[in-house]
């Protein structure tokens, strides 16, 4: 997989997200900002995240992926 084949899966799990994804190699860093997130935990926000890409987390597709933020819009500006 790549930076943006991550991104896109992100994208379609949490929607109007705005997603970055670095990284190569089956290792990767996400930042994900999303309206969904609001009045949520970080563990429950990442979990959101890790849902998006859990079939290819169990596959072996991706190896390890770090999230760097999970905002919200106004946690964004």
């Amino acid at each position: 997989m790549n930076p943006e084949e991550i991104k896109t899966l992100i994208e379609a799990g949490l929607e109007n997200a705005e997603v970055e994804v670095t990284g190569e190699g089956g290792k990767y860093e996400a930042r994900v900002v999303s309206p969904q997130f609001t009045g949520l935990t970080t563990i429950k926000r990442h979990q959101l995240v890790y849902a998006t890409v859990r079939p290819q987390i169990d596959s072996g597709a991706i190896h390890a992926l770090s999230i760097r933020a999970t905002l919200t819009p106004e946690e964004a500006n």
